[in-house]
């Protein structure tokens, strides 16, 4: 069915195009004539005129067709957009929607430009204000304005509250245009607040003014005169203020529709997308030297992509509005492929079904463009340096990408979109050598706000407010390579403060700075005699963004049309087996036999049928692969190869089909267990060098510091065999330079094992233990209020990056998934922003001893704790984020003979018997567990417990002991019969009766011995009275000094008788 769908979809498409390449045109064509007044000079132009530029004079006619509108003096030029009309190039159908808006204009009527995703809407706008030479003000709506951003802001200035106006009210008062994007992005009930604006013109303050509209103004003003109209706290509204919305239709896109009460008050205009014929001309025109055979193809599979049949089978939106930069690109490189530009155009391979990507094949193909061309073979060789970095080792495809992201830097930003571990960051460092050009990463998280993009709000040590500039502003005054890691993650109401940036080189901030493209600010100063605009700063034009995010999913289809508008696009695949072998070679050799057996699987899971396996490829990527290959060389006839793919596949924790298809080709592929090792040769661990230590047959350097000696761990250890084989294994990878993610149930030892062997090596820790409520600010910084100013102190995380410690982050699942990850750039590249500004680098980036850069110890580590995934732990699944990035090692409970050594340990006095009945059922429990047939995973801390108990009370029964863990379970009827079964078995009596308690064999007898602490071998001596005076009754005083003579002389009577 949908085959033949899909059939009858390109007989429509090619109908399709034969119309489109014989649309006729209408003649009544609108013509644009501007008049000029100035000095007394007229001057009368038109669209065919040669120059291109609007003049800036005192009063200026526009006629279009037979609308005319006269403009008026302007008091700052600076709020012009310019550059964005193009008079020579009017198409009839810009100069109709001119036309409407100048219309609309005349009749003082609000405009809503609706139309597809796309920078149309906002250029038209901007090219009417440039015509018509007015003022605007420009607001980009999201999910985080709240009526402060549209109406009046509160700042703390010499500790007052004052409030100041933003672009709503700046634009009424000043009688400029006031632009909102945006609209279906807005929560609901915000955009209200404008209604009595829109209507009447007028609106409340919080500042206790009142904007009313320009015609009650002048009638108040003529009966009660200036002075008192200040004194009501009256605004005059400009006559020239208007509002010019764009949005997008709700639905089919996502968003809120419009509230009726707003819709109302707007007069609508559909922008829809510029014909075929206007496209190719004007493409055609502009690059007159493009092959004409390959811009035809562009354009036909472009409009062909969007038109109707395309979209009854639910093509995402092409976008149209980036052809231009897709011929510029066809223009400085003819042999890029034109399969090719439409990848970067419209990434079908990574959002479209498998029906869908055969539909849009099938459609390229109709229309002459071959989908066989690859884009390695075209660029291999173009723009290739003879220099290479020695931590990029090249391949045919990886130079390709390069090459295709050199060639499209010049034309536009990029988004770079794969699976993890694909090599992503690396070509996004090497891209960034090649252009010798400074990286400012972004890590992009889930609850990032517009603000957090541009501008963060903050205070001043003296408790005044003041906006600092955001990484991604910084970078674009800077002309630095803002990385944008994590697309994916971010909502797409938020990046939508992005498209003004990235379209037009324009950028509104909260703090009412405005940033232009480097000509237009270029030509802004010449205009104003060389001379700086205030509030006004300059792109450079070096400035480029490239983001990096993950392949759309079924949960997470992040690449909606407003995105692909955005970027020109590379998809980026992960290597292939000869690519991967061909890296492992180049950086360690030749490859080991065991290592070849991975290849082979990991080539298996890639081409598999099944979705299970294909996913779990993304595991072993090719970073993975890279960090094993390491291990094998480093450590050469200690590596278990099952080991090092448990724990880069948490094998372990897969469902349990899923993991016996996945042991099924492990062993498939010769790829098995080590057999146990022997007992009477269990590892062992050696402190006897004062300079190192031996963990099994691994010797490590012990770190050397006299600072932080009280952060190094001190902890209970027991060496058991497979703990210590543990602790060798980690300590390989620490020793590496690896960060660390030890992964596994409750009470398996994850906290006992890291501390073990920092206090082995001797190396400080620092330690934070997330929950639910941490947030990225917490993590970086701790605010506190120092006598009544608040000041930061570093968190454990910024100490440690300093000292050169440790820093073990413990229950890592708990925090929100987009909290943790924004420690992925710091563990990738060693380089993190702080939420207070401040820029954690290398101790080798030339950048440090600059101000509020902090440089990176080289000795700094990262270890992560977290419990599994999935049921019955609560937190979230972060192997799936950030596996690939650590190396990942499954702490798992001891085997039987490891546990009876621990447990033995803790209980000397316990009956060896006793502690082996124990083990047997601990260890059926954890099987059960692993099936799902017990819904609790019991650890080897329970055991513990138990022993422990066992141990200081011997003479309590052992069901009593057993029932401190097992008492849990009494009130599920399953899960109980189940423990009463196993138990049973293993002769460990336990009493599971939620309704009867076990009875002691004695009665119980409650005895209270108190201790005040006082001397009581003689009697109590009271206070001296300094007065002397007689004191009867009562304990305090010793009574005045007769009483006491005369106790003292009867007490020698006695004596003496």
């Amino acid at each position: 069915m949908i085959s033949s769908n899909i059939h009858s979809s390109i007989r429509r498409v090619n109908a399709l195009n034969r119309i489109l390449q014989c649309r006729a045109i209408n003649t009544n064509k609108l013509t644009l004539s501007i008049k000029y007044y100035s000095s007394n000079v007229s001057m009368n132009k038109t669209s065919a005129s040669d120059s291109n530029k609007v003049e800036s004079s005192d009063v200026m006619q526009i006629t279009i067709g037979d609308i005319t509108r006269t403009s008026k003096p302007v008091k700052h030029k600076e709020n012009i957009p310019s550059q964005y009309l193009n008079k020579d190039n009017l198409t009839q159908d810009q100069l109709a929607h001119l036309r409407w808006i100048l219309q609309k204009d005349n009749l003082r009527q609000d405009v809503f430009l609706i139309g597809k995703p796309g920078s149309l809407r906002r250029t038209l706008a901007m090219s009417y204000l440039e015509l018509t030479q007015r003022e605007v003000e420009y607001i980009c709506l999201s999910r985080d304005t709240t009526e402060a951003d549209i109406k009046q802001r509160r700042e703390i200035v010499n500790g007052t509250a004052k409030y100041y106006d933003q672009s709503a009210v700046r634009a009424a008062i000043e009688g400029r245009v006031l632009i909102l994007e945006g609209i279906e992005k807005a929560e609901r009930n915000v955009l209200p607040v404008l209604n009595n604006l829109l209507e009447n013109r007028e609106m409340h303050l919080e500042d206790g003014r009142f904007l009313v509209s320009a015609d009650t103004y002048d009638k108040l003003l003529r009966e009660h005169g200036e002075s008192e109209l200040s004194k009501w706290n009256l605004v005059r509204v400009s006559e020239e203020f208007r509002v010019l919305a764009l949005g997008l239709p709700v639905p089919p896109y996502v968003g809120n529709p419009l509230d009726p009460p707003l819709r109302s008050r707007f007069q609508a205009r559909n922008i829809p997308s510029p014909t075929y014929q206007d496209t190719l001309s004007l493409l055609t025109q502009q690059f007159p030297n493009v092959n004409r055979d390959s811009l035809t193809k562009l354009v036909s599979v472009a409009y062909a992509l969007v038109s109707e049949e395309s979209r009854s089978v639910a093509l995402p939106d092409f976008p149209i509005d980036n052809l231009t930069r897709a011929v510029q690109i066809l223009s400085d490189c003819p042999r890029f492929p034109v399969v090719s530009l439409i990848s970067s155009l419209y990434p079908y391979n990574s959002f479209v079904s498998k029906e869908a990507r055969s539909l849009v094949e099938s459609i390229m193909q109709s229309l002459g463009v071959s989908t066989d061309v690859k884009l390695e073979e075209s660029l291999e060789t173009d723009q290739q340096p003879a220099i290479s970095s020695s931590q990029y080792i090249p391949t045919p495809y990886q130079n390709s990408l390069l090459s295709a992201l050199l060639t499209i830097h010049p034309v536009s930003d990029v988004c770079l979109v794969g699976p993890r571990g694909c090599g992503k960051t690396t070509l996004v460092k090497e891209y960034a050598r090649r252009l010798n050009v400074t990286v400012e990463p972004i890590a992009l998280y889930q609850d990032m706000t517009a603000r957090d993009l541009l501008q963060q709000r903050s205070t001043k040590q003296d408790g005044d407010t003041v906006w600092q500039n955001s990484t991604l502003v910084s970078a674009a005054l800077e002309g630095s390579l803002a990385v944008c890691d994590g697309l994916h993650r971010v909502h797409a109401s938020t990046l939508c403060v992005l498209q003004r940036l990235v379209h037009d080189r324009e950028l509104q901030l909260y703090d009412g700075t405005r940033l232009l493209r480097h000509d237009r600010y270029d030509t802004l100063v010449e205009s104003n005699q060389g001379q700086p605009i205030p509030g006004v700063l300059r792109i450079h034009p070096d400035f480029r963004i490239i983001a990096t995010a993950e392949s759309p999913s079924t949960g997470n289809s992040w690449l909606t049309p407003e995105i692909l508008s955005l970027f020109l696009f590379q998809e980026v695949r992960n290597l292939n087996i000869n690519e991967e072998a061909h890296l492992i070679q180049s950086m360690y050799g030749s490859i080991p036999s065991g290592l070849n057996k991975l290849l082979s699987v990991i080539e298996t899971l890639r081409e598999s049928n099944d979705p299970a396996l294909v996913q779990l490829s993304s595991s072993l990527s090719t970073r993975q692969l890279l960090r094993i290959a390491r291990r094998m060389y480093q450590f050469p006839g200690q590596q278990d190869l099952w080991e090092n793919i448990q724990g880069a596949c948490l094998a372990k924790f897969l469902p349990p089909l899923i993991r016996h298809s996945f042991f099924s080709l492990l062993t498939k592929h010769h790829i098995a267990p080590s057999p146990p090792q022997s007992s009477l040769s269990p590892p062992s661990i050696s402190t006897a060098d004062p300079n190192s230590v031996l963990i099994g047959s691994t010797r490590l350097d012990k770190y050397r510091t006299r600072d932080s000696q009280s952060k190094i761990p001190s902890v209970l250890f027991y060496d058991v065999p497979q703990h210590v084989q543990l602790l060798e294994r980690i300590g390989q990878d620490f020793s590496l330079g690896e960060h660390l993610l030890l992964v596994g149930n409750q009470g398996v030892g994850k906290n006992k094992i890291t501390d073990k062997l920092l206090q082995l090596l001797g190396r400080p820790r620092d330690y934070i233990q997330l929950h639910r409520d941490t947030t990225v600010q917490s993590l970086t910084v701790q605010p506190v209020v120092v006598e009544g100013k608040v000041a930061y102190n570093d968190s454990p995380l910024v100490q440690a990056v300093k000292a050169g410690h440790v820093l073990v982050v413990d229950e890592a699942d708990k925090a929100p998934t987009h909290v943790v990850c924004i420690l992925k750039t710091l563990v990738e590249s060693g380089e993190m922003i702080l939420s207070d500004g401040r820029r954690i680098v290398p101790s080798t980036d030339p950048r440090v001893g600059a101000p509020n850069i902090i440089p990176a110890h080289p000795e700094f580590r990262l270890i992560v704790l977290a419990n599994r995934p999935g049921f019955p732990f609560l937190g979230n699944d972060l192997f799936s984020a950030l596996g690939d990035l650590f190396s990942v090692h499954v702490i798992d409970n001891p085997s039987e003979q490891s546990e009876l050594v621990l447990l033995s340990s803790y209980g000397p006095d316990v009956p060896r018997d006793t502690l082996l009945r124990l083990v047997r059922a601990f260890g059926q429990f954890r099987e059960l567990s692993d099936k799902a047939l017990l819904p609790y995973p019991y650890s080897t801390r329970e055991a513990v417990h138990i022993v422990k108990h066992l141990q200081n009370y011997p003479n309590d029964s052992m069901s009593e002991a057993v029932s401190n863990v097992f008492d849990f379970d009494k009130y599920n009827s399953a899960a109980k019969e189940t423990l009463l079964k196993i138990l049973n078995e293993h002769g460990i009596p336990v009493n599971l009766s939620h309704t009867l308690l076990e009875k002691k064999d004695k009665p119980l007898q409650l005895t209270v011995q108190r201790d005040s602490g006082l001397d009581t071998s003689e009697p109590k001596h009271g206070k001296e009275d300094p007065n002397n005076d007689p004191h009867v009754g009562g304990n305090t005083w010793a009574g005045d000094k007769r009483s006491r003579e005369s106790r003292h002389s009867r007490t020698r009577e006695e004596s003496g008788s």
